[in-house]
């Protein structure tokens, strides 16, 4: 058997194991039914199109000729590394400093993962996507999410 897209054909092998593991992982929730889905349903289906998705590209990459088949090159270990970091310290640091606080840090530490950082971009950026996703998530789904720093609020 000859790859004829290395990319491909990683990237379609990846797709195919997460999405296989996603729909492993949401068969311990109950699904529930069309009209009223559970916890389950909703991960399974997407786990399911995922993996489906992926294997296309998989087959795409061992039989069709591509232009894109060179090799893979290096790994990017430095923004991979600052992107994992970065969400990791908003995991972290989300109940204690609140979202007005926490998704701006989130959002300028992981602009600097790239190589085209301009401070200006990222702070508009940030101001931005906070702003939406207390729209969003706070006041449109009314979630719980603490929006100002415990030393603030109380």
């Amino acid at each position: 058997m000859k790859i004829k897209s290395q990319r491909d054909f990683w990237s379609g092998l990846m797709f195919v194991v997460v999405g296989v593991a996603f729909a492993w992982a949401s068969t311990s929730y109950s699904f529930g039914s069309s009209a009223r889905p559970g916890a389950g349903y909703f991960p399974f289906g997407l786990g399911v199109l995922l993996a489906i998705l992926g294997a296309m590209v998989l087959f795409k990459a061992l039989t069709i000729e591509s232009e894109g088949g060179d090799p893979v090159g290096a790994f990017a270990w430095r923004p991979l590394i600052v992107m994992v970091v970065s969400i990791a310290v908003f995991g972290l640091l989300l109940p204690r400093l609140g979202m007005a606080i926490t998704l701006p840090i989130l959002v300028i530490s992981s602009a600097l993962a790239g190589d085209e950082f301009h401070w200006k971009d990222a702070l508009i950026n940030a101001v931005v996507l906070t702003v939406f996703s207390w729209i969003i998530f706070v006041w449109g789904l009314k979630l719980v999410i603490p929006v100002w720093p415990v030393f603030i609020t109380g």
